[in-house]
């Protein structure tokens, strides 16, 4: 008996993102604008993200805690987190509303 898994959706990748936080901020990396894109392919994940800053000391960490959060979904048998600073991250663009009010940026 074979069992199939189903793939999962965008948003269901996207909903495993945003329990990942930057520890520095406590603030989930979806919400921040870290992610820029989430690709699925047959059970291989390409996620391009950024950090705060080149220099985060805690960019190993948020890139393993990604790649644990999507091995989470059964049917995703790897994850590629590629680190990208262009476009640079800018929170005054890329945060959602609440973080912009969160971090008292108008």
């Amino acid at each position: 008996m074979t069992t199939e898994t189903t793939a999962p959706t965008l948003d269901d990748l996207w909903a495993k993102l945003a329990e990942v936080k930057d520890p520095e901020i406590d603030m989930s990396i979806v919400e921040l604008g870290l992610v820029y894109n989430i690709e699925y392919d047959d059970g291989d994940v390409l996620i391009t993200m950024t950090l705060t800053s080149p220099g985060c000391p805690l960019g190993p960490v948020i890139r393993g805690e990604a790649y644990a959060k999507l091995k989470e979904l059964e049917s995703v048998k790897d994850v590629d987190v590629q680190i990208v600073w262009s476009p640079p991250w800018d929170p005054r663009t890329m945060a959602s509303e609440d973080v912009k009010m969160a971090l008292g940026i108008w």
